[in-house]
């Protein structure tokens, strides 16, 4: 019933419009029931139940509100069959189907006659062209020769067409046989494989020949075929937020999406917070002394974050637009094939071709991907600061505030920032000392005492970041602000990197160095008498192929003819009336008249 062009006739069995329930399952399919003939069984045993005529009137003619929708015919129809098997057993009630015929007939006109005692007045023609089953059926005879009529004129082109393509097939096919030898084979490779780039560069340049329905892959599709780019924590960003992600694309749009895919994930990626003990792990021994290094610690544990975080993506990166560029294949063969150009009795060659495709697409995807990790391991090597550092003012803003909150306490003047509970190096006792053998003098110049303040914070910092390895949380903040920083450092030069990298040596030399390549393949393939056509074997094919071609041309001459004759009886009959317009036309409302034989 989901067929849009199929009628569907509802039969109910009941007296009640508002209670139909086949209805209700026709309208799953014909929600306005525009192509459904509606017939309401069994009216021998619902004429009794009437105890009005305004009942049956309601009956024959329920509003459009009841009906739910503008069934075909405007109304319902209503019909009664004689209950009663036929054939020759004992329980048969009918000898022929000539005698079910006679009862049918029967039974219609005393279903008009009941109809006109209950109503008190004679039927209208409109009511009687809708009472019986031979009324039924001339409008549904009537309805299927409109349907023939208006479907005729468009299926006689669709087949002259089949015709056209299926004789320009046969007429090849007999051409190939007659000119199947080795260099004539050649030659027609070297034609498919220059088609096979040419519908290539099209696929990475743009088209809309390809269906996308067919071809086309949405970023949910692709990311379950070709892998998702993962953060660290193992949260995928939703595919919403990528531009054109619900949209089916493939080729050049596809690769650009993906890329874009990339530079948007990537790019937000922000370093994990480290925790107390990768401080300390990282903060070693020196090959010269034992103090603590805070900046070095800083730079290998972002570097190690780094090559942890980005080449799995870098890796995924490969994969997943190499999985777009293999799918342009199966596309560029259908391009082939819409076109004429492709040579399906040539299996081995054809595959040759697609065997060197991918071939160039994997060793082209890993001399990229080695550039880029390349690359990486660059920016991981050795931290240089004014590549790494890109965010030296949100740096400093940051360490600032730090200065300000240390300043701030009231202890600040005498308690070491690196120290948690610490003795501060016994700097009051040596400042004490260094005052008790001279007198005092009330008349100290202001800078001496800022040099002498000065001097007593830069020794507690270097108590802090040298001698101490117990961590105050102020000194853990600023590792993690230079862990950030070198972070997001590498992570820009990372995604710029390899951006610039795949377009430059994975994209373009499938634009630029692949024709070449597989044009020296195969001409290496021909020279040294490689068996790439199988004469004997594609003679056996194109043999096969003729023979169902010319089966094919058979069959749809034979359709086109039938559809022709079809198209002539129903064009010189008498004209009928459409079935919506004028059903009743030509019926009489007597109860004698019997209509049409059933």
């Amino acid at each position: 019933m989901q067929q849009k062009e199929f009628i569907i006739l509802c039969l109910e069995d009941s007296s009640d419009w508002s209670n139909a329930t086949t209805r209700r399952v026709v309208m799953q399919a014909d929600p306005e029931l525009r192509r459904t003939v509606l017939v309401s069984t069994k009216l021998d045993t619902r004429i009794p139940q009437f105890a009005r005529p305004d009942d049956v009137e309601l009956f024959l003619k329920p509003p459009s509100c009841l009906l739910d929708g503008i069934i075909l015919g405007g109304s319902p129809f209503f019909t009664s069959v004689p209950s009663g098997r036929v054939g020759s057993c004992k329980d048969s009630v009918f000898r022929s189907n000539t005698d079910f015929q006679e009862a049918v007939a029967a039974r219609q006109i005393q279903d008009l006659a009941l109809l006109e005692e209950k109503l008190n007045r004679p039927l209208t023609r409109d009511e009687c062209s809708r009472i019986g089953i031979s009324r039924l059926r001339w409008f549904l005879e009537q309805l299927l020769q409109c349907r023939y009529m208006d479907s005729v004129p468009d299926i006689v082109p669709i087949l002259n067409k089949e015709l056209r393509t299926i004789t320009t097939k046969l007429r090849q096919t007999i051409q190939d046989l007659r000119e199947l030898d080795e260099s004539r084979l050649r030659e027609r490779g070297r034609i498919f494989r220059d088609s096979f780039l040419a519908k290539l560069s099209l696929l990475l340049r743009g088209s809309v020949v390809a269906p996308p329905e067919k071809y086309g892959e949405s970023l949910q599709d692709e990311r379950v075929q070709g892998g998702a780019f993962v953060s660290p924590d193992g949260v995928q960003m939703p595919y919403k937020h990528v531009p054109n992600a619900s949209m089916r694309l493939y080729g050049g749009a596809q690769y650009h999406r993906a890329m874009a895919e990339f530079r948007l994930i990537v790019g937000k990626l922000k370093c994990q917070t480290i925790s107390r003990e990768e401080i300390v792990n990282a903060c070693g021994v020196e090959d010269i002394h034992d103090g603590t290094n805070y900046v070095r610690a800083a730079c290998v544990i972002a570097t190690s974050k780094a090559i942890d975080v980005f080449e799995p993506l870098l890796q995924q990166l490969g994969f997943r637009l190499s999985h777009i560029l293999r799918r342009s294949l199966p596309i560029a063969f259908y391009l082939q094939q819409r076109d004429g150009d492709y040579l399906s009795s040539h299996a081995f060659f054809v595959g040759l071709i697609a065997k060197a495709f991918e071939s160039f697409v994997e060793s082209t995807e890993r001399d990229c991907l080695g550039k880029c990790m390349e690359d990486l391991k660059s920016m991981t090597r050795y931290v240089t600061w004014s590549i790494h550092n890109k965010g030296r003012s949100a740096l400093r803003h940051f360490l600032g505030s730090v200065a300000t909150t240390a300043d701030q306490s009231p202890t600040s003047n005498l308690t070491n920032i690196g120290l948690e509970g610490s003795p501060p190096f016994n700097r009051t006792i040596s400042y004490k000392l260094d005052h008790k053998g001279r007198p005092e003098n009330k008349a100290t110049s202001p800078i001496h005492e800022s040099s002498q303040t000065t001097h007593v914070k830069l020794v507690n910092l270097l108590e802090s970041t040298l001698w101490n390895r117990k961590l105050a949380p102020t000194l853990e903040d600023i590792v993690n602000a230079l862990v950030a920083q070198i972070f997001e450092g590498i992570r820009d030069h990372c995604v710029a990197s390899a951006e610039m990298k795949f377009n430059c040596f994975f994209l373009m030399p499938m634009v630029d160095k692949f024709p070449a390549v597989l044009r020296e393949e195969l001409e290496i393939a021909f020279q040294e008498n490689i068996d790439v056509f199988n004469v004997a074997q594609v003679r056996q094919g194109l043999e096969q192929e003729r023979a169902d071609l010319a089966l094919q041309l058979k069959q749809v001459e034979k359709l086109h003819e039938k559809f022709i004759s079809i198209h002539y009886q129903l064009s010189s009959s008498q004209p009928v009336p459409h079935p919506q317009q004028e059903t009743g036309e030509g019926w009489s409302a007597s109860p004698a008249d019997t209509g049409p034989s059933v």
